[in-house]
C-alpha cells in the first residue's frame, strides 16, 4: 500500500469540518432560531418585533426623560408621517395594549426628539444619569445667537443637541430655545476637533445641518407601540415646516462695526420711526399670516436687517415681497380691515403687481409681486407720474427665517445677491470696498482708457494724475461711505441732480474735442479714427459697462446691449464726435469754441428736459426714425406695401390678417437705477 501524502489527509479533515460548522450553522439558523421565537413570542403574548434595538433605545430613553421630568417631545419626520398616517388607530389605542410594533421598530439609525429648553428645570446630573442606563452621549454646545447683539455675553455657550447612542441605535435630543418672536429655535450642529466623527453617521441626522425655526406647537400625549409620548397636536403643520425651517441670523457683528464707522441716528424723529415702521411690519405680518400668503423682507426693509439689523431711518417706508402665485383676490380688503387704505394700485395680477398702503404717520407699506422666469425672478414697477413701467430682474432665490423687530418673518437666504440685484453699486461698495472704487475709476476715466488701449499707448497712464484721482476717489468716498448717508439724500433732490447732470455733458464737449485732437495727432485727417477716438473719450464710461460689471462679479455675456441698443449718452457722444471731426478737418464753417458752445447747450438743455419730463427718447427719437426711414427703411416700406396689397377686407368689415408691428416690450423695461460714481 503506497504511503498516503500527510498533506492530501489534513485538507480532507479542513473540508470536512467546514462542511460540518456550515451544516450547523444553518440547521441553527432554520429550525432552532424559528422555534425558540415562537416560543418567546407565545411567552410574551405575541408581541411582535418588541426585540428590536430601536424599540428598546426609544424605551429606555423615554424612561429616562419621564423619571427626570426633561420636557421632551417626537420630532422624527419618519414616525410622524406613520403617526399621521394612522392617528385614528394611534388615539384608540391604550397603554400597553400593542400587540405589534408598527412605529419605533421601523429601520432607521436616529429618532429624534426636541427638547424644551425653557422648561427644563434639572439639567444638572441629566448627563451622568443616562451613561448609567447605559447610553453613550455626546452634547454639542455652541455660542447663544440671542446675545450676539451685546458685547459683554456674546461668548455665552447654550447646549444645542444631545446624541445619545444605545448599542446599535441613537436618539438624536435636538435643543429648542425660546426667541422674543414667541418662536422655537435650534441651532446648527458644528462638529468640534475633539468630536470622534465615527461616534454616530451624522451625515443622515435630519436635524441640524443648518439652524432652524417653527413655530410653538401644541402639544398632545399619545401611545406608540405600548409607549407613551407627546408629539405635536397638528403633525402635518410640523412635517410641513421641516424643509423650510432654515433661519438665518441677523449680522449682529458687521451691524456693530457699522455704527461705529457709521453713528446711528438717534433723533426723536428717527425713533418715531422706527417704532412706527416695526408696528406697521407687525400689523402686516399678522394680516398676511391670517390670509397664509408667505412674504419677505424687501429693497429697504431688507437692506436695513442685512446691514445694520434694524429699520433704516431714512427709508420711510416698509417694503415686503410676495410671490404672484401666492396672491389672493382678497388680499387689499384685509389690508383695508386692518386700517391701512390703499394708496396706490400698479399693474395686474398677470403683469408687473405692485400694492401701497398708507400706515400711520404717513409710513408707507409697499408690497411687490415677483413673477418666476426660467432662469431668473422680476417685479414690475411703474412711474407714478408717466405710468411707464419697469422691470426689475432679480436670481433666483429661495426664503429663510430671521428674527427682525422681535418677529419671526422671511428673508431671502441668498441675500447679498438680492441686494446685489436691489441696488447695484451701493452694496458692492460695502462688501467689496476695493472693486467699488476700482470701478468707480473705470467711470470717471473709462474713456481715457478706451482711448488709449486703440490708440496702443498705456491703459493705465490716467493714474499718473495723482489730482483727478484724488478729487475721483474723495467723491466716490463721500457717495458711498458718508454718515447717515447724507451726499445720496442730498443727490436725491432734483435741483442737485439738474447741477450734477449739467456740469457733466460740459465736461463731455471737452472729452470729445480732446479725443479728437489727441487722435489727429497720430493720424493726420484720418476723419473716421478721429470719430472712433472723440467717441471713446467721451462715452467711455458706458461702453466699458461689461468690464466693470466683471469686476463686480455678476457679469453675464448675455446681460449687456449697449452696442445694440445703445443709450442716450453713447448716441450724442457719437453725433458730436462726427460734427467736431468734420469742423476739426474743415468741412464745417464754424469756428471750435462757438460749436462747442451750440453743442453744450444743446446737450445740456436736452439732458435737463428729459430728466424733467421723466423720458429717454423724446429728444433723438424722431431723428432716428426719419434717418432710418431715409436711409435703410425702403425695402421695408416697399415689402410693408406689397403685403397691405394682399390683405382683403373680411365680412365684418376687418382685415383678415390680424397681426401688427408690436414694439418689443423690452424697450419699456428699465434696469433698476444704482448709484455709481461718474
Amino acid at each position: 500500500m503506497n504511503r498516503i501524502n500527510k498533506n492530501v489527509i489534513l485538507a480532507l479533515l479542513t473540508l470536512a469540518s467546514s462542511a460540518f460548522l456550515l451544516f450547523q450553522l444553518y440547521y441553527y439558523k432554520h429550525y432552532l432560531s424559528a422555534k425558540n421565537g415562537a416560543a418567546l413570542s407565545k411567552s410574551k403574548g405575541s408581541r411582535i418585533g418588541f426585540d428590536s434595538s430601536q424599540w428598546r433605545a426609544v424605551k429606555k430613553f423615554i424612561m429616562l426623560t419621564s423619571s427626570q421630568n426633561v420636557p421632551v417631545f417626537l420630532i422624527d419626520p419618519l414616525i410622524l408621517e406613520l403617526i399621521n398616517k394612522n392617528f385614528e388607530h394611534i388615539k384608540n389605542t391604550s397603554h400597553g395594549s400593542t400587540s405589534e410594533c408598527k412605529f419605533f421598530c421601523v429601520p432607521r439609525d436616529f429618532t429624534a426628539f426636541a427638547l424644551q429648553y425653557h422648561l427644563w428645570k434639572n439639567e444638572e446630573g441629566w448627563f451622568q444619569i443616562a451613561e448609567n442606563m447605559g447610553f453613550q452621549c455626546l452634547k454639542i454646545e455652541s455660542k447663544d445667537p440671542r446675545l450676539d447683539g451685546i458685547d459683554s455675553l456674546s461668548g455665552t455657550e447654550i447646549p444645542l443637541h444631545y446624541i445619545c447612542k444605545l448599542a446599535t441605535h441613537a436618539i438624536h435630543l435636538v435643543v429648542f430655545h425660546e426667541r422674543s418672536g414667541n418662536y422655537l429655535w435650534h441651532g446648527h450642529l458644528r462638529l468640534k476637533g475633539h468630536i470622534d466623527r465615527k461616534f454616530v453617521p451624522f451625515r443622515r441626522l435630519q436635524f441640524g445641518r443648518y439652524p432652524g425655526a417653527f413655530d410653538r406647537p401644541e402639544l398632545q400625549q399619545v401611545t406608540v407601540d405600548g409607549l407613551e409620548v407627546l408629539i405635536p397636536k397638528d403633525p402635518v403643520h410640523f412635517l410641513e415646516e421641516i424643509p423650510h425651517s432654515r433661519f438665518i441670523e441677523c449680522r449682529y457683528k458687521e451691524a456693530r462695526a457699522f455704527f461705529q464707522q457709521y453713528l446711528d441716528e438717534n433723533t426723536v424723529e428717527a425713533m418715531a420711526f422706527r417704532k412706527n415702521a416695526k408696528e406697521l411690519l407687525q400689523l402686516a405680518a399678522k394680516t398676511l399670516n391670517n390670509l397664509g400668503v408667505r412674504f419677505w423682507l424687501s429693497s429697504g426693509t431688507c437692506l436695513g436687517w442685512y446691514r445694520q439689523c434694524n429699520v433704516i431711518p431714512y427709508s420711510k417706508d416698509v417694503d415686503l415681497g410676495i410671490f404672484i402665485e401666492d396672491y389672493k383676490s382678497d388680499i387689499i380688503l384685509a389690508f383695508q380691515d386692518a386700517g391701512l387704505q390703499l394708496k396706490h394700485k400698479f399693474g395686474k395680477v398677470e403683469d408687473s403687481l405692485e400694492l401701497s398702503f398708507h400706515g400711520k404717520e404717513d409710513v408707507k407699506l409697499d408690497i411687490f409681486f415677483f413673477y418666476e422666469e426660467t432662469d431668473h425672478m422680476w417685479n414690475g414697477g411703474t412711474q407714478a407720474k408717466t405710468g411707464k413701467k419697469f422691470k426689475y430682474l432679480f436670481p433666483k432665490f429661495t426664503l429663510c427665517w430671521t428674527e427682525f423687530a422681535d418677529m419671526k418673518v422671511r428673508v431671502p437666504c441668498e441675500t447679498i445677491e438680492y441686494i446685489e440685484a436691489n441696488y447695484g453699486a451701493a452694496a458692492v461698495a460695502w462688501k467689496n470696498p476695493v472693486s467699488s472704487w476700482f470701478t468707480a475709476m473705470l467711470h470717471c476715466f473709462g474713456g481715457g482708457i478706451l482711448s488709449c488701449i486703440l490708440l496702443a499707448e498705456p491703459p493705465l497712464r490716467f493714474l499718473a494724475n495723482h489730482t483727478n484721482i484724488l478729487l475721483a476717489s474723495s467723491i466716490w468716498y463721500i457717495i458711498f461711505f458718508c454718515p447717515y448717508d447724507l451726499v445720496s439724500q442730498g443727490y436725491s433732490f432734483l435741483p442737485v441732480q439738474l447741477l450734477a447732470a449739467g456740469m457733466k455733458e460740459v465736461t463731455r464737449t471737452w472729452k470729445i474735442v480732446g479725443g479728437i485732437t489727441h487722435a489727429n495727432s497720430y493720424y493726420k485727417n484720418g476723419w473716421l479714427v478721429m470719430i472712433v477716438i472723440g467717441w471713446a473719450r467721451g462715452a467711455g464710461g458706458t461702453i466699458v459697462t461689461n468690464f466693470e460689471q466683471l469686476i463686480k462679479g455678476y457679469w453675464k455675456p448675455e446681460s449687456e446691449e449697449e452696442w445694440l441698443k445703445m443709450t442716450y449718452a453713447s448716441k450724442v457722444t457719437l453725433l458730436g464726435s462726427v460734427i467736431f471731426t468734420f469742423q476739426h478737418t474743415k468741412h464745417l464753417a464754424i469756428s471750435k469754441h462757438n460749436l462747442m458752445f451750440l453743442y453744450t447747450i444743446f446737450l445740456v438743455t436736452t439732458k435737463i428736459t428729459m430728466m424733467i419730463t421723466e423720458t429717454s427718447t423724446v429728444t433723438l427719437a424722431p431723428f432716428e426714425d426719419t434717418l432710418s426711414r431715409m436711409l435703410f427703411g425702403w425695402q421695408q416700406q416697399f415689402s410693408s406695401f406689397e403685403k397691405k396689397s394682399e390683405t382683403k377686407p373680411s365680412s365684418n368689415g376687418t382685415g383678415s390678417s390680424a397681426s401688427k408691428p408690436v414694439a418689443d416690450a423690452s424697450d419699456n423695461v428699465k434696469k433698476k437705477h444704482t448709484k455709481k460714481t461718474e
